[in-house]
């Protein structure tokens, strides 16, 4: 019976009933909160892959056939996203290694000049929150002017500078400290 009602639903909705769409999609909500909550085990990340998929389900209920349950199309595009997100953190994060590695080489160079070992830098450098070695390495190692990473960042240009002077201050406090 409920998938009839679905059925009925899904071809009101493919002829442009938005409001068909929404009881649609509020009748699978649960089911596809839940199933993203155990699959993620973040609520942050499940709360966004739950509006990607309602947004992926309304561009394109055109497409759905109705070989299968709109449950299990609903879970397959939520699946498909949920895997798009995990690569797209790894590739995030095979560049953040690759940037720390080559900042390393920058700052290598620069505190054997101070004679200073590179895992003492790294981990002063580690040690700062990421809000202020973003700046730092943007500044210093890819040269981006303080207006430039307040923009990317969403910050005022007069709080970047304080983060990067901060940051390079606590460092060198470090390098003090340990001499």
């Amino acid at each position: 019976m409920e998938q009839k009602e679905d059925m009925h639903l899904i071809q009101i909705a493919q002829s442009g009933d938005d409001d068909a769409f929404t009881e649609l999609f509020q009748r699978h909500y649960s089911f596809l909160y839940k199933y993203l909550l155990k699959l993620t085990l973040e609520e942050e990340m499940c709360n966004d892959l739950a509006q990607e998929t309602m947004m992926k389900c309304y561009t394109n209920l055109s497409s759905f056939k109705g070989n299968s349950k709109f449950s299990t199309w609903m879970i397959s595009i939520a699946s498909r996203l949920y895997i798009d997100t995990i690569r797209k953190r790894e590739r995030e994060k095979k560049k953040t290694t690759r940037l720390l590695h080559a900042l390393s080489r920058q700052l290598t160079f620069r505190s054997s000049s101070n004679r200073l070992e590179w895992s003492d830098t790294f981990t002063d450098f580690n040690q700062l929150s990421a809000e202020t070695r973003t700046p730092i390495l943007l500044r210093h190692y890819y040269g981006y002017t303080y207006e430039e990473i307040g923009n990317m960042l969403g910050l005022k240009e007069g709080t970047v500078k304080s983060r990067v002077h901060n940051g390079i201050k606590a460092i060198r406090k470090e390098w003090d400290h340990d001499e």
